[in-house]
Order: C-alpha cells, then structure tokens, then sequence
C-alpha cells in the first residue's frame, strides 16, 4: 500500500505542475519562479511523508537479530548482537533515507561493520546515506573503482568522514557480539561485477547463514570445498538462475532460503527453475517481495522468523 501512495503522490505532483505551468502562461505571465515555489512545497510534502517511518526502538535481548529489510529489487542486510552491528548492503539510492530514519527509529546510532558486496546500485544506492547519518567504525568494498555517480557519493562521504576504503580477504574474521563474520570470496578482476561479490558466512553458536550477495555460479563452485552447510541461505542475484546451483544448494543444505526481490520485477526473479530447486530440496522459502521485512532471531540453537511491513522501499 505504501508503494502505491507513493506512486500515486508522484503522479499529483506532475499533475499540479503541468496545471500550474498552463497557468503561468495564459494568466501569470510566464511566472516560473511561482511554479518552482508551489512544486517545490509538493516535492517536500511528499518527501516528508516518504520519511516519516514509524519505528519503535528495538529492546534487544543476547540473541542474534539478522533483519533481511525489504528494499524491493535490491539488498540490505542488518545484523546486531551485543551492542554491535553489521550492514550488508544498503538497497538502491531511493532506499538510503529510508533505512537511515527505519535503522535509527530502532535505537541504533553506531554501525561497527559496513559491507557494500559490489559496486552495482542496487546493493551500494544507500551506502553514502549510511555514511552520513551513522556512527561508522569500518567500511569495506572490494577493490574496483567504478566510475558511476552512486559510487562516486560513496568516496565522497568516506572523504567527509575522513573514513577508510577498506578491502577485506578471503579468510578474514570479524567479530560481531558472539558471531563472527567469515569472508568466504571477494575479487577484484572479475569481468562481471556479480563475482566481485562479498560472500559472507555468519556463524553464531551451532547456527550459521550464508550470505551471497550477486556471486553466481562460477563463484559458488570455488566454494564447494569450504564448509558452507549452513541453517539459512540468503540467495544470491535475487534468486535468478545464473546462481543456486544444484550442487551448491546440496553442499549448503539450507533448512531455509531468503529472497531479497521486488514485487513483479522486470527480471522475473526469483525464477521457477530456482523455486522447483528449493522445493525438490523441501527448503522454507521466505521472500522480501511476499514477506516484507524477514527478522531471523537466533539464540545458536534455534531459529524464528518475524515478518514486518515496513517503509525501506523506496523503489
């Protein structure tokens, strides 16, 4: 429904413009800056209610929390356990301002641990939203300059944050409350900007989650001989058929799968293919695009899933 009133307030704002410009013409004499004043108040009416999310702050226990955020056809990760939190990607551009107002409405003001897997917009649009508004201790992206405008913004807050560019390493650990995040690939020379991507595998008590990012196929074979079994799978390229294989999903063996995914996206993700491979393999299915929000709730032995309607996506 939010989306919907959002669409339906861009389609008043062109509306009152092309009124207001006629206007100007026949009876204002080519009043311009009159027109640029009244939009200009619409533009802001409508970005205000865009922001206004109402969050309650989160009283967070020992668990783990790892919130899969619902930024349409794209991907955020939070994840928080004893004071420290972790973000994995940061949607697409439109999703900053959202997540910034939904992550500090829950209480959180310092982010100890900034992923961007890889430099396509639709996982990195928000980061330089992030990089404004947060508290951020470390920030990492593989080793790829880009020369788009979304990455461009996010050099220029690391430079305003005198925050470092940081590349983590195959092997790396980090630290996250009682988890720790293993770095399970990244690359800098890949030809396709999806293989860059930073896999990351959560690990926390006798529960563990793997996440993906846009690694395809080629990336999950050169995994087949780490230890990847994990509890919960977050899929990679939003459940297209260039990742998931076969062997891979065997060689995880998920109990659950996550789709980050956009309702009645142009890419018709998640694919039949991958959903029948899901299936065969009688793995829980949980999609941002059916679900909204996913909160996964661990104390290392068990896991709970929450689902929450919430406006991150800006799409």
């Amino acid at each position: 429904m939010a989306r919907r009133k959002r669409k339906y307030r861009k389609e008043l704002i062109l509306i009152i413009s092309i009124i207001i410009f006629i206007y100007s013409i026949f009876f204002d004499n080519g009043n311009y800056e009159f027109i640029e004043e009244i939009l200009g108040k619409y533009i802001q009416i409508s970005m205000q209610e865009n922001e206004n999310i109402e969050v309650k702050p989160v009283n967070f226990t020992d668990n783990l929390y790892i919130y899969f955020i619902d930024v349409g056809q794209a991907d955020s990760i939070l994840i928080h356990n004893k004071n420290t939190n972790a973000l994995i990607d940061a949607g697409n551009n439109e999703d900053g301002k959202l997540l910034v107002n939904y992550i500090k409405g829950m209480g959180i003001n310092k982010i100890n641990y900034v992923f961007g897997t890889h430099a396509h917009e639709d996982h990195i649009g928000g980061l330089d939203d992030i990089i404004d508004n947060f508290e951020i201790e470390n920030f990492y992206m593989p080793d790829q300059v880009i020369t788009t405008a979304t990455f461009e913004d996010i050099l220029t807050s690391l430079e305003n944050k005198q925050l470092a560019f940081q590349t983590p390493k195959i092997g790396d650990k980090y630290n996250i409350g009682d988890g720790i995040l293993e770095i399970l690939n990244i690359s800098n020379n890949e030809s396709d900007i999806n293989d860059t991507s930073i896999v990351i595998k959560l690990i926390y008590g006798n529960i563990s989650v793997m996440l993906m990012g846009d690694a395809s196929k080629k990336v999950e074979s050169k995994l087949l001989n780490k230890n990847i079994k994990s509890n919960v799978l977050k899929l990679g390229h939003h459940g297209a058929s260039t990742s998931t294989s076969t062997e891979f999903l065997k060689k995880v063996n998920p109990k659950y799968a996550i789709i980050s995914v956009g309702t009645n996206n142009i890419y018709n993700h998640p694919t039949q293919t991958i959903l029948n491979r899901l299936n065969n393999q009688n793995i829980t299915i949980y999609r941002t695009d059916k679900n909204g929000t996913i909160k996964l709730i661990s104390d290392g032995n068990t896991i709970n899933f929450e689902f929450e309607k919430t406006n991150t996506n800006g799409g």
